[in-house]
């Protein structure tokens, strides 16, 4: 089996890692009480928040999957780890009872490469073990944004809609409220124990399910450890015997020396996703709002951390280390990684196993490891912990029961926890037609790589954990990792709150990320980010710090 696609996630895009990292916001933790004035119900505005007491008595009784136990289990917000090699002949069933009727209904979901055909032998075994009948309308991951603006503006609406949180702005962030249905009276309390994987899903990505003052998504668990990791070659550092940079100045000293234009090779690529985490720079989204030692409320473009951050990478892109691809934004980044042309490069925690099983036959001295991330003076980094979901799945308002009932039992079925019937059958397909055996390890055939993709794993996914039977190593090394990092981790003053930002604020901060990109790679000036933090804050950051503030005050400070 593979990992669950909440650890993973496949969308080549940069939206994919802030999609990974949960940088739009989520409710979790405990301890606030619901926030009146900035709405909550489906009668009065949609901005704000609901948490404490108020999400309690919303959520699903939590009952705790005895499937399979981890070899690693989770700490410090990681992800659990499986090193031990399944019986697959003996898989448990985690759903006893078929809970589908067969009563169809449709689902739109983005979808990364080529969707399957309508009919395919994945969708129909599914299906067939579910009892269920879905018609997929999979949609573009890279343009998912304007489709689903588009749908949630129409009267016609999918049965089930999955929203990732990287698309939950402006309109579509309110149109979730508007346009989906209150779960509560199916899943609420013991009630979700008709569906026992829904009810293995830990109680903090359910409370991120809270929209308008009432549970409507069903959550894809994800790790709130760091997920994005600065990936070396390790076969490479221990032949030309470079020791792993322990500090921003180390790495560019390193970098300088391992950097050989005419041989083709440069230390790293664009290395702006680390560096948040080496300058203790905060995640975007909402998450991006903290109260600082001396008492006052920022956002992340505010902290020195961040132009520091900004200026590290530059250095970079100056002394010509990064690969001139990177620098273009053009080709895939990871095939450079295994080319040998770039020695770092940053990605999910996917990447560890994807390019290890990826080289295992055609390059077998190829060693991917992770580096620790570092403080940039050369002390503990700085992380912040993203939110214990990203992406949701609902139900259209106006469902017949029968069609909730149906969409429940599928996400239920997704949902299934390692070592079991189901989550083999969501992850491999049907053996013979889609993987084969081999020495106790299902292996893919080009049927199952073409069909066993990212459709069924959109729904919902148990805890997250990394598990890989062929290189079980990998598993144990990204749990690990996923913990060392998460000894360092923070959480800001925003963190817990399924908040929704009031539309007017919506674009507000769009220009920085193709500013920070200008930036880097030498097409603007300093001043020009400065000026651009100083325009965000006269044309509505401190208005919006004030409104913030108000929801800190009445909800309590998520750290």
């Amino acid at each position: 089996m593979t990992p669950n696609a909440a650890s993973a996630s496949s969308a080549p895009s940069r939206r994919s890692f802030l999609a990974s990292t949960a940088v739009v916001t989520a409710a979790v933790a405990g301890g606030m009480p619901l926030l009146s004035a900035c709405g909550g119900s489906d009668t009065g505005s949609n901005d704000g928040t609901t948490s404490g007491k108020a999400a309690e008595k919303l959520l699903p009784t939590y009952v705790a999957s005895t499937v399979a136990q981890p070899d690693i289990p989770s700490k410090n917000g990681s992800s659990a780890g499986y090193t031990g090699k399944v019986d697959l002949a003996a898989l448990a069933a985690s759903v006893p009872d078929k809970l589908g009727t067969g009563a169809p209904f449709k689902i739109m979901s983005p979808f990364w490469g080529t969707p399957p055909k309508a009919g395919c032998a994945y969708y129909a075994g599914l299906d067939a073990a579910a009892g269920t009948k879905i018609t997929w309308q999979n949609q573009d991951g890279n343009t998912y944004g304007q489709k689903l603006g588009a749908v949630l503006a129409s009267s016609s609406i999918p049965d089930m809609v999955v929203v990732p949180n990287w698309e939950l702005v402006g309109k579509i962030a309110n149109a979730v409220t508007a346009k989906f249905m209150d779960l509560g009276p199916y899943l609420a309390g013991d009630k979700v124990k008709k569906y026992p994987n829904l009810a293995a899903i830990p109680s903090d990505a359910w409370r991120m399910g809270i929209f308008g003052g009432a549970l409507r998504g069903i959550p894809m668990p994800s790790a709130p450890a760091s997920s994005i990791v600065p990936y070396y070659r390790k076969d490479i550092f221990d032949k030309k015997g470079y020791e792993v940079p322990k500090s921003a100045a180390e790495f560019l000293s390193w970098a300088k020396e391992a950097t050989s234009a005419k041989a083709k090779v440069w230390a790293c690529g664009d290395m702006s996703w680390i560096s948040a985490g080496i300058f203790g720079v905060r995640p975007s989204g909402s998450l991006g709002w903290n109260i600082g030692d001396d008492g006052k409320l920022t956002y992340r473009i505010e902290d020195p951390a961040y132009l520091e951050a900004l200026e590290w990478t530059r250095k970079l892109f100056d002394a010509g280390v990064v690969h001139p691809d990177d620098r273009a934004r053009s080709g895939d980044p990871s095939q450079r990684f295994t080319a040998g042309q770039i020695l770092v490069f940053n990605s999910d925690t996917s990447a560890w196993y994807g390019k290890t099983a990826e080289q295992a036959q055609s390059n077998p001295e190829f060693i991917i490891e992770g580096m620790d991330i570092f403080g940039a003076d050369g002390g503990d980094p700085k992380l912040w912990a993203a939110q214990p979901a990203g992406i949701w799945s609902l139900i259209r308002k106006g469902a017949s029961k029968t069609t909730v009932e149906n969409a429940l039992a599928a996400a239920d079925f997704s949902a299934a926890p390692y070592g079991s019937k189901e989550r083999m059958l969501v992850d491999y397909g049907i053996e013979g037609t889609h993987y084969t055996v081999k020495d106790g390890v299902p292996v893919k055939n080009d049927v199952g790589n073409s069909e066993v993709l990212n459709a069924w794993g959109m729904l919902s996914a148990p805890a997250p954990y990394f598990a890989h039977p062929d290189f079980p190593d990998i598993a144990r090394k990204q749990a690990e990792w996923q913990q060392r990092m998460g000894a360092f981790m923070k959480k800001t003053s925003t963190y817990g709150m399924n908040i929704v930002e009031p539309t007017r604020y919506a674009n507000l901060s769009s220009q920085f990320e193709q500013l920070e990109l200008d930036y880097v790679r030498g097409n603007r000036k300093m001043s020009e980010v400065q000026a651009a933090i100083s325009t965000w804050k006269s044309s509505g950051g401190d208005k919006l710090r004030d409104w913030y503030k108000q929801l800190i005050d009445q909800n309590g400070s998520g750290n």
